[in-house]
């Protein structure tokens, strides 16, 4: 899976999805990111890292950022790199929904506040892309991850476990405030 916060996918559509073309010097990144995400994922997480003794990167603290920011961008990029899950936490909006259904694509909620707890499923960070310049949050970090801790809340078929909850609330609420 790939992290992509706020400053990444303003990165993405102003590099690789609004120009004409691909900017020479960004291609072998977009070239990385397609193979990544073909099938692949995407997860709304600025982590939390540090480097062993050895040089090697690991995830201290992982856990999912507010996925309704990247609303303005989601479908865009689900559409141009073929992701099918995207991980976040508090759903996203109609248009992913949309491209979610159109795309075959997923959204997976994974708890916040278990920063932790999904920062030990990171088995592995395999690169980083773009550290230097977002910084480590807002980076591209390439992991590899086991047992990885979310729940399907928007499906392929066009459900979101988001408005339903969202529709029932309202309806408890008008409920119990018609009954005093």
């Amino acid at each position: 899976m790939v992290t992509a916060r706020d400053a990444a996918h303003k990165y993405i559509m102003d590099t690789f999805i609004h120009p004409p073309a691909i900017p020479e010097s960004e291609l072998a990144l977009h070239d990385q990111l397609t193979r990544l995400w073909a099938g692949g994922v995407i997860y709304h997480c600025g982590p939390v890292v540090s480097k062993d003794e050895s040089g090697r990167w690991r995830f201290v603290a992982a856990g999912p950022t507010t996925s309704i920011r990247e609303e303005p961008y989601e479908a865009d990029v689900i559409a141009h790199f073929g992701v099918r899950a995207v991980i976040g936490k508090g759903g996203m909006g109609p248009k992913t929904l949309a491209a979610c259904k159109q795309y075959g694509a997923v959204y997976l909620h994974a708890v916040g506040g278990a920063a932790t707890l999904i920062a030990s499923s990171v088995k592995e960070v395999l690169t980083v892309y773009k550290k230097d310049e977002f910084g480590v949050p807002e980076a591209f970090w390439v992991v590899r991850v086991e047992g990885f801790p979310a729940v399907i809340t928007m499906d392929a078929h066009g459900q979101s476990l988001h408005e339903t909850m969202a529709a029932t609330s309202a309806q408890k609420l008008a409920d119990l405030i018609g009954t005093r």
